[in-house]
C-alpha cells in the first residue's frame, strides 16, 4: 500500500515497509533534531555522494557532507525545514524525490524564514535505502545572502 503525504517534517510515522518514503523521513527527523549519527545512518558514506547546496556548494563524498551538517548542528545556528509540494518516482534500486522544503533559520538574534528547491536522490545498497545526491538552492538573492549570514556570519562562506 502507497502512502501519500503532502508534506515531510520528520514528525510522521514511518511505514516500517522499508520503501525510500521511509528513509526520507528518517532523513528529515534526524536534521531537524541535528543528529549527525542519524543523518549519516541515511547517506550512502562513502566517496560516492554528493551534494549543491546554498551553504555548503558542491561537495563530494560523505566526509564533505557530513562536515557541512556539521556547521549547522554545531553553530549557533538553528535550522528547521518541512519538505513539502513534491513528487516522488523512482524504480527497484533508485528513488528520487524533487520538492521544496519551507522552514526557519534562527540564531539567538535573528530568525528568517526559508524556501528552498530541494532534490533527493535514494538508492538501494545492501538492502537499506541511502541518499546518493542532494541539491538545493534559494531562488531569492537576498534570502540567499540573508541566509548564508546567519550560518556565516560576516566571515562568509
Amino acid at each position: 500500500m502507497q502512502r501519500f503525504l503532502l508534506e515531510v517534517t520528520g514528525d510522521e510515522p514511518k511505514t516500517e515497509d522499508g520503501g525510500p518514503l521511509d528513509a526520507l523521513i528518517e532523513f528529515y527527523r534526524a536534521f531537524n533534531s541535528g543528529d549527525l549519527a542519524a543523518v549519516q545512518a541515511v547517506w550512502a558514506v562513502s566517496h560516492e555522494p554528493s551534494m549543491g547546496n546554498p551553504i555548503g556548494g558542491i561537495r563530494r563524498g560523505w566526509r564533505a557532507i557530513a562536515e557541512g551538517y556539521s556547521r549547522i548542528f554545531e553553530g549557533r545556528t538553528k535550522v528547521q525545514v518541512t519538505f513539502h509540494d513534491f513528487s516522488s518516482q523512482g524504480g527497484d534500486d533508485w528513488h528520487l524525490f524533487v520538492g521544496r522544503e519551507r522552514g526557519v533559520c534562527q540564531t539567538p538574534e535573528r530568525s528568517m524564514a526559508l524556501a528552498i528547491r530541494t532534490t533527493r536522490w535514494f538508492v538501494r545498497k545492501d538492502g537499506a535505502w541511502l541518499q546518493l545526491h542532494h541539491h538545493g538552492s534559494v531562488e531569492d538573492p537576498k534570502m540567499l545572502a540573508e541566509y548564508q549570514k546567519l550560518i556565516f556570519g560576516d566571515a562568509g562562506g
